[in-house]
């Protein structure tokens, strides 16, 4: 909850002394704020009180630190690897890229692959079920592979691998338990 500054101010110096109570009940930035307007305007603390005040409000310049679970930072790491290899899969195989269209989708994949990466590393739950789903929609194009395995062996060999790290990522995301980003 933010507390506004200037609408504590408007308050007389009895209300802002609820505020600093020991048993009030009022966030840490309201109690911040209160202990700065009063002393504005001239009240006295014992060092006691500021003591006081000053561990209720300890909290005001840390930034809450989230802890991600290790599996999604080997998981991040993993769509980076498949990442790396539609860059060598799109270099190995420039010749299909030579309309506009295809290297618009060549681009988009390589984004899309590479966003994956940073919000699964990022502990995002969202991203673990979006790789979910485009991952079984691209499962209907399987066959596709398997057929430039015979044409293109190097670009059938990289989209296989890619599949098989995209499975381990899929494994590591879900295993990871509900509660572990605090």
């Amino acid at each position: 909850m933010d507390t506004k500054k200037n609408v504590l101010e408007k308050m007389s110096s009895q209300e802002l002394e609820k505020y600093i109570n020991p048993n009030s009940k009022f966030v840490p930035q309201a109690v911040q704020y209160a202990y700065e307007i009063l002393l504005s305007r001239g009240r006295k603390f014992t060092d006691e009180e500021s003591a006081l005040i000053a561990s209720r409000t300890a909290d005001l310049g840390k930034k809450q630190e989230i802890t991600i679970h290790p599996n999604h930072t080997k998981a991040s790491n993993i769509m980076y690897l498949c990442g790396a290899l539609g860059i060598a899969g799109f270099i190995w195989a420039y010749d299909p890229f030579n309309s506009g269209l295809s290297i618009f989708v060549g681009i988009t994949t390589l984004v899309f692959i590479f966003g994956m990466g940073y919000f699964i590393g990022k502990g995002n739950e969202v991203a673990k079920y979006v790789l979910i789903v485009t991952f079984i929609l691209g499962l209907f194009g399987f066959s596709s592979i398997l057929k430039n395995l015979f044409v293109n062996p190097v670009l059938g060999i990289i989209s296989i691998v890619q599949t098989i790290l995209q499975i381990w990522v899929i494994i590591l995301l879900v295993r990871i338990p509900k509660n572990s980003i605090s």
